[in-house]
């Protein structure tokens, strides 16, 4: 079932940042945009890539107004021996939620149940708490956060000025369309 224009489900969590445990729910995604990107678990080999990967994007989603949050069903505790033996993840300033519960992989509809670990799902939230993309990959596929700044952008501009839409490779400041009559079979 599609999570696209739901709210996010409430969910209280134990994380770690910047050197100390917080708590975070669902109230912390709202107010701003924000990215939940999970993965499957702490001290595997594609996860780290990706985590590093979006930290190297952190600062132009910072300036984009977005806050980034990554979960997995390890603890907050793991997430600090990872963060503090691991060179790639030792980088990460965002936030990095344990969900042992696994109740916000369920709320997202990315837990493998089988498994007991989440999926490889990244999710664009606005500031209303409302889901506005999904991307889930397969385990062995990695994402690439270049491409979630481009989204983000695009949300943000469609968000920003009702009536228009991104077309498909959309770049901040090329052309929108304006749906209506005049351009039905006409692109």
């Amino acid at each position: 079932m599609s999570l696209i224009g739901k709210e996010v489900k409430p969910f209280t969590a134990s994380a770690y940042h910047n050197g100390e445990f917080i708590q975070v729910t669902e109230e912390n995604l709202k107010g701003k945009w924000s990215v939940v990107c999970f993965y499957p678990a702490d001290f595997t080999f594609v996860c780290p890539t990706e985590l590093e990967d979006l930290q190297n994007e952190y600062a132009t989603l910072k300036d984009l107004g977005v806050e980034v949050y990554s979960v997995s069903t390890d603890t907050h505790f793991t997430h600090k021996a990872w963060h503090d033996h691991s060179e790639a993840i030792g980088k990460i300033e965002y936030i990095m939620i344990g969900d042992p519960s696994q109740k916000i992989s369920r709320n997202f509809d990315v837990l493998n149940e089988e498994e007991g670990l989440a999926d490889r799902g990244t999710f664009i939230i606005d500031p209303d708490g409302i889901v506005q993309a999904v991307e889930v990959n397969a385990d062995g596929i990695g994402r690439d956060a270049s491409t979630l700044v481009n989204k983000i952008k695009a949300a943000q501009y469609v968000r920003n000025n009702p009536g228009e839409v991104c077309p498909a490779k959309w770049q901040e400041g090329s052309a929108t369309l304006k749906p209506s009559l005049d351009l039905v079979g006409k692109i």
